[in-house]
């Protein structure tokens, strides 16, 4: 199913009729190359995203052409689900990888909202969820040290692609390049660097080939400073990215 990963283990799962509704108010779906733009800022939409394959990012410019992230997009993702209401988004969205997704025309989103109102509210507690993670974005860069924004920023995609099924809460790829991490964390390219060395030396995670493998997620969080409860999973999903598999399968 094009909506499988749509809320896929969190607090607010869709229910099978849900998902139904879901996967039959999609019209189309389009694929994008590694580096196309998908939807551009300021322009008029008649539809919204759901991320299918792929990584994306949210990213805005600054006047002197700078690009700086702000989010980045997995499986799942409702990427621009606030543009039904808004009608256009003030950033990009841009496609890290090769990427699918599945466009949903806003009539069909209004037609779920009168019917089915349930699944307009799960559909509301993505742009909550979504509002979460920008908080955490923006504490990230205004609180924590070099370091420790690495390491959360790791966790948290670590937690998110767990979720989905594309991490074993120990291994994941991340095809992203040192200069994407330094427009997600605010730093420069040396500095990423360093930083992932340091990662590496402390025997918490490494990173190599677009792979990376978390030696030690307990630790790694706790540099971070991070906890997943503002990705509002379910329990034995926010148990397995603490670490806790035994707890995760009820010992």
């Amino acid at each position: 199913m094009l909506t499988r990963n749509v809320l896929r283990n969190r607090t607010e799962d869709l229910t099978e009729e849900e998902r139904s509704v879901l996967e039959s108010a999609v019209e189309r779906t389009q694929t994008f190359a590694a580096g196309q733009t998908v939807v551009h800022q300021q322009r008029a939409v008649d539809t919204s995203t759901v991320l299918v394959q792929g990584l994306m990012t949210r990213h805005v410019h600054t006047d002197d052409g700078r690009r700086h992230l702000v989010a980045v997009q997995v499986p799942g993702d409702f990427v621009d689900l606030h543009a039904y209401v808004l009608k256009q988004l003030d950033h990009d969205l841009g496609a890290l990888t090769d990427v699918r997704v599945a466009l949903v025309p806003h009539a069909a989103l209004d037609a779920i909202q009168a019917r089915h109102p349930q699944l307009a509210k799960r559909l509301w507690f993505l742009t909550l969820l979504d509002a979460a993670m920008h908080r955490q974005w923006v504490m990230r860069l205004a609180s924590l040290s070099a370091l420790q924004r690495v390491a959360h920023f790791l966790c948290e995609m670590n937690a998110k692609l767990l979720a989905i099924g594309e991490s074993d809460g120990e291994r994941f790829a991340l095809p992203m390049t040192q200069t994407d991490i330094g427009e997600v964390c605010g730093l420069t390219n040396v500095h990423v660097s360093r930083v992932l060395r340091q990662l590496r030396e402390m025997g918490l995670c490494s990173w190599r080939a677009a792979q990376v493998v978390v030696h030690d997620p307990v630790r790694l969080a706790a540099t971070g400073l991070f906890t997943p409860d503002y990705l509002y999973l379910n329990r034995a999903t926010a148990l397995r990215v603490a670490g806790h598999t035994g707890e995760a399968h009820g010992r």
